[in-house]
């Protein structure tokens, strides 16, 4: 007997039926307002009419249709438009059924900084248009490795604006050949500019350029007997040199080529990403899309829709490629050559092409260099998602084992959720309380709390950790509590950890862990007796003899006899994570707070814009409170994360 299909709202087939045949971008919503899918069709009434007429039986996306209540559509006036504005909307909205790759960091640059003695620097952020740069770079490592190798060869300073100006004698750079010392005036600012404008031209893969310019110059100044200056360029010549021969494998007629290799198994991809700058191998970087499977079956269903045949056996990795074509480089920018192990649609490189204002080669059989980085990329492609299955699995294994070692049942192991706690102090000042979260077998650094703790003794960690769990679970409990009164509606969602306005919503943990013996139990059981919570839920991690790693206890809450799972046990070392990351939460947390009182940095919290992490930006870049004064606004808006008109108030501020 056929299935029948999803049952939907009499309005939205008839907003279905009246799609206009044009090309667009569609979204489809749930009861909650949630996106669960964007998608891109050549024409929005064929494409989106074949999700309501026909019937995908129990299938997860017969699931997700069964959960469409609204619709969305955007017509625009090609493919190409229709392409970028969905990868737009995915990377905005997170959509559940859509190939979707994480934001990540920026990608890092190295700058070479407007001066009248230019500096060479690490810079990721924003860029400022009197500076030149050059990258994007796959990791920092690479950077500074091309920073080390410029100093090699070219003997740019590397200090800051700062150092540099305070300078009396040489620093130990010019001792050891890697600076000229212009801080000093050991070198004219005609001659460091010629070094610098050879830098750039060995940034940009000019190579030979430079080489011939030295060799020049070198000549002319042995014909005028100045052997001093021309055995100074011989030997920047012989570093260039060395540094040629030792990357002779990596140097190609490309100047700036990305290549990339996807690779799909169990359910997983990684996309590989080789970057080329300069004609150099930088290194590579691998991304891991989550959604793939759910994503691929929505692909399935789309191409039986357009012409009845199912897509090729080859259309996953297709997907997650163009997926991440489509996504990266919205923000990112794109070479002129891109290598690529699956042949991707032309509209796609012919709208990202669009979007960048170049013209884009996209190589899919390569010869030669460029196919010996294309083997490169596809090997690291598979090593990184072996890699990553063989952790997943690993970390699902000790998940199990902590569930079995405690007697637990938790509805989806996936979704089991552990909250710990830990008290830090020094002799009872700056007393801060951490909450860490391990969830979908792994820490979840972004829901970390830290509670500062007030009101009580100096050092009774006994209060500290009732005042915590009260603050942690006091309205959840009530919210739980009047839940449990009110009558059934439906499908109700979960409620948010902290109870706070604007927190996202979430549940009670499975399993709360307290760093401590039968003190800090005693007191985590009579808090959650208070607030009608199960005792059930904690547990202590109690120091073994000698407080050694691997001899420690567990303590229970309810009643039950203490527990030693063994040193080699996998429960152990999962709960030993846990317990050591909330410890390394509250100490880093707890230090902060008490040089904040100590040296004076609240002088820059009260200033609005700076948080934690841009002081300690500034606080690291110019050595404390007193460095921070005495820098320029230049000096200031040239630390991460500070633009300038914030370095402006920090300045005002300051003075």
């Amino acid at each position: 007997m056929p299935e029948t299909p999803e049952v939907h709202s009499d309005q939205l087939l008839s907003e279905v039926a009246a799609l206009p045949q044009l090309p667009g971008v569609y979204r489809y919503f749930d009861a909650q307002g949630a996106v669960l899918y964007v998608g891109k069709a050549r024409n929005l009434r064929k494409r989106v009419a074949n999700y309501f007429q026909k019937s995908h039986g129990g299938t997860r996306i017969g699931h997700m249709i069964s959960k469409i209540v609204r619709m969305e559509t955007t017509v625009v006036r090609s493919e190409a438009e229709a392409l970028l504005l969905e990868n737009n909307l995915i990377k905005s909205l997170k959509p559940r059924y859509n190939i979707l790759f994480r934001d990540d960091k920026s990608y890092p640059y190295l700058k070479i900084a407007a001066h009248t003695f230019p500096r060479l620097a690490y810079y990721r952020g924003a860029v400022d248009r009197k500076h030149r740069y050059f990258g994007p770079y796959p990791s920092a490592w690479a950077v500074k490795e091309s920073i080390q190798l410029l100093q090699k060869v070219f003997k740019l300073r590397t200090c800051e604006d700062t150092v540099y100006a305070n300078r009396a004698r040489p620093c130990l750079l010019y001792q050891i050949k890697r600076c000229t010392a212009p801080c000093v005036g050991h070198i004219t600012p005609e001659a460091y500019g010629q070094d610098v404008a050879n830098a750039e031209a060995f940034l940009m893969g000019d190579t030979q350029a430079v080489l011939s310019q030295l060799e020049s110059r070198m000549m002319a100044h042995a014909e005028r007997l100045q052997f001093e200056q021309a055995a100074e360029l011989r030997n920047q010549m012989s570093a260039l040199s060395r540094v040629l021969h030792q990357q002779s494998i990596e140097i190609a007629s490309d100047k700036d080529v990305d290549i990339l290799a996807v690779k799909v198994q169990g359910g997983r991809a990684c996309v590989n990403l080789a970057m080329v700058r300069g004609g150099r191998h930088l290194g590579d970087r691998a991304y891991f899309p989550v959604h793939v499977e759910d994503a691929a079956q929505m692909q399935h269903a789309e191409a039986e829709g357009d012409d009845g045949a199912p897509p090729p056996a080859d259309a996953v990795e297709v997907q997650v490629l163009e997926a991440f074509i489509a996504q990266h480089y919205i923000d990112v920018p794109v070479p002129a050559t891109l290598v690529l192990s699956e042949a991707v649609a032309r509209e796609l490189i012919e709208a990202v092409a669009q979007q960048a204002g170049i013209r884009i080669n996209a190589v899919f059989n390569p010869r030669e260099q460029r196919r010996l980085w294309l083997e490169m990329a596809c090997k690291n492609a598979g090593l990184q998602l072996a890699r990553l299955l063989a952790e997943e699995g690993s970390q699902q294994a000790r998940t199990r084992a902590l569930v079995d070692a405690l007697e637990l049942a938790p509805d989806d192991l996936d979704n089991f959720r552990v909250e710990c706690f830990d008290i830090s102090h020094t002799a009872g000042e700056a007393t801060q309380a951490s909450c860490v979260v391990f969830e979908h077998h792994a820490m979840q650094n972004r829901e970390y709390r830290r509670y500062n703790i007030e009101g009580i003794t100096p050092g009774d960690d006994y209060a500290a950790m009732r005042q915590v769990l009260h603050r942690r679970y006091g309205k959840l409990a009530e919210a739980m509590a009047a839940e449990s009164d009110a009558p059934p509606a439906g499908d109700a969602g979960g409620v948010g950890t902290d109870a706070r306005p604007g927190t996202r919503s979430a549940r009670m943990p499975e399993l709360v862990l307290v760093d401590g013996g039968k003190g800090q139990v005693s007191m985590a059981r009579e808090v959650f007796s208070e607030l009608g919570l199960p005792l059930s839920l904690i547990v202590g991690v109690e120091k073994g003899e000698g407080r050694k790693v691997g001899l420690e206890e567990l303590v229970f809450a309810d009643g039950r006899e203490k527990v030693y799972l063994g040193r080699d046990s996998a429960a152990l070392m999962l709960v030993a994570q846990i317990r050591d990351e909330a410890h390394r939460f509250a100490i880093t947390g707890m230090r902060a707070k008490r040089a904040k009182v100590r040296v004076g940095g609240s002088q820059l919290e009260d200033i609005p814009g700076i948080g934690p992490k841009r002081r300690a930006r500034l606080l690291q870049r110019f050595g404390g409170i007193r460095g921070v004064a005495a820098a320029s606004i230049e000096d200031i808006a040239s630390v991460d994360g500070i633009a300038f008109d914030l370095a402006e108030e920090i300045y005002r501020a300051l003075h």
